[in-house]
């Protein structure tokens, strides 16, 4: 199939998920960002999985790789709308939310990545 194709399809079911997230935690004009915090920590979990499934060596892996990784991860994980929430903390002055928000978006998602690939190692291994 068409690389771009897959990346295009794949970016739909993503942002799909993603508009579902957001209507499924709603959050206030000044709250704590859950959606955005949920879809980028979840995001990579799946990602340390996929990653390590993809290492595997599999024919498959390049069309999986662009629907799932680029495409539907993509399309689910979102750095524009962290940055976008993170300059409005920043607007309405709440410094220590906003450092809280980029320290725990940042260390949750990186550790669900290794998560995922533990959990990858122990299901594929």
């Amino acid at each position: 199939m068409n690389p771009i194709i897959l990346v295009m399809s794949g970016g739909a079911v993503g942002a799909a998920l993603r508009y579902g997230l957001s209507r499924a935690l709603p959050v206030g004009a000044a709250g704590w960002p859950w959606p955005t915090f949920v879809a980028n920590v979840v995001g990579g979990l799946c990602m340390g999985m996929l990653a390590l499934w993809l290492l595997r060596g599999d024919n498959a892996a390049e069309p999986l790789r662009l629907f799932l990784g680029v495409g539907v991860l993509g399309g689910f994980t979102t750095f524009s709308a962290f940055s976008l929430e993170m300059a409005q903390m920043v607007q309405r002055g709440q410094m220590g939310m906003a450092a809280l928000y980029a320290l725990a978006s940042i260390l949750l998602a990186l550790g669900a990545v290794f998560a995922g690939m533990a959990i990858a190692k122990a299901i594929w291994a």
